[in-house]
């Protein structure tokens, strides 16, 4: 369906822009009628569908709280669609709303309408949302997505805490290393070299990495962009080199073991909200590998996905893939074995998730000491370069 730019004018006579999907203007104007909004112009745009604002996990989150306990009120799916639209300042979301109410009113059900937005609405999210339909418990769906996507906002938030804080050192070391050799050690190089005696070697070797910096400044600058822009374009084109790079991540002292648990939590905790909510053990195990973000392993849930499909029991496969370590594998066993495997995946997101903000704190402790120790060790050995000749040449002197 061609996407549409509109000018249009709600009901207090302001005016809107912004996109939608429709066959043509009339269309178009038909769409725009169900926002509360009258059409002042409009014209077909060659980019994708619903371009603009971005649908964050907060408002997703807010999606699924309104239609919980909009559900257990026993308000209609239209009404409440309708009343969610007319609440929403993103525009894009309300677009979305809009074509999900349209969607529902011409026979569709919330799952598959839901489906027609991929972009917005994941395979986990559809399949949880078409599993509440078929049983009948979809207030009970829509509060356990808030509360996954409550979690995983948290998640997000400590991931991105533990990547930007050492980031950040690692730029003040970078910017601190870059001051000393082109500008101080250049400084303080003319005043060494009319001293006229013979330099220790890592004086020499402060000096001529000095003047490597200065001489080839933009190649020291340009080449790890170059480095990581050129990685970055292998990743993305590149299955087999994807996989290296995820495995790389895997691999990375502290920081590869936190990443490594934060993934596998994301996948327990989708897992188990899945299976609770009536989704086979194959499926859920084939829809989350969706989630989990990294190839390494995604192929290790698919390599489960298959032993479970050729008759092996889930704690078997888990173990033979050997993604989780034996503490989880024995939550798993007595989980199937006494029929409440959700309540322990459950339990196993809740260990590594538990684990993985321990683990952060360790890491942010250690990193503040590292940092201190690597500058003054440059510190350390600038000095040492410039204010060792020095020593010598006044020991030497007679008086």
């Amino acid at each position: 369906m061609p996407l549409h730019g509109y000018k249009a004018m709600d009901t207090d006579g302001k005016v809107v822009h912004g996109r939608m999907d429709a066959l043509n203007l009339v269309d178009l104007e038909m769409r725009l009628r169900r926002m509360d909004l009258d059409l002042i112009n409009g014209e077909q745009v060659k980019q994708g569908s619903f371009g603009g604002s971005k649908i964050g996990r907060r408002e997703l989150i807010a999606f699924c709280f309104h239609l919980d306990q909009l559900a257990r009120a026993g308000v209609p799916i239209i009404e409440s669609l309708t009343d969610l639209r007319d609440s929403l300042e993103n525009p894009r979301f309300r677009e979305v709303m809009a074509d999900l109410i349209e969607s529902v009113e011409g026979g569709k059900t919330l799952s598959q309408a839901l489906a027609s937005h991929p972009q917005v609405f994941d395979g986990v999210f559809v399949s949880l949302i078409q599993a509440g339909e078929e049983t009948g418990n979809l207030p009970h769906v829509l509060q356990n997505l808030t509360e996954s996507l409550k979690w995983q906002d948290e998640l997000a938030a400590q991931t991105k805490k533990l990547v930007m804080y050492p980031a950040f050192l690692g730029v003040v070391v970078v910017l601190v290393t870059l001051f000393m050799m082109l500008y101080l050690v250049p400084k303080m190089v003319s005043f060494l070299k009319n001293m006229g005696q013979e330099l220790p070697l890592h004086t020499q070797i402060l000096i001529a990495t000095s003047n490597f910096f200065v001489n080839y400044w933009y190649i020291v600058i340009a080449l790890p962009i170059l480095l990581a822009a050129g990685i970055a374009m292998a990743v993305r084109t590149n299955p087999q080199a994807r996989q290296r790079f995820d495995a790389a991540k895997l691999a990375l002292p502290w920081v590869g073991e936190i990443l490594k648990k934060i993934i596998l939590s994301r996948f327990a905790g989708v897992f188990a909200m899945m299976y609770a909510s009536g989704i086979s053990v194959l499926d859920s195990i084939r829809t989350t590998q969706s989630v989990v973000g990294n190839s390494v392993i995604r192929q290790g849930l698919q390599r489960v996905e298959e032993m479970i499909g050729d008759g092996q029991n889930i704690t078997v496969a888990f173990q033979n893939v050997g993604l989780f370590p034996p503490l989880v594998i024995r939550m798993l066993r007595v989980g199937e074995n006494t029929g409440s495997l959700d309540t322990a995946l459950t339990n196993v997101s809740y260990f590594y998730n538990r684990d993985v903000r321990e683990s952060i704190a360790r890491v942010q402790s250690m990193i503040e000491p590292a940092m201190t120790i690597i500058v003054g060790f440059i510190l350390g050995w600038v000095m040492l370069a410039v204010l060792g000749p020095i020593y010598d040449t006044i020991s030497k002197l007679k008086i």
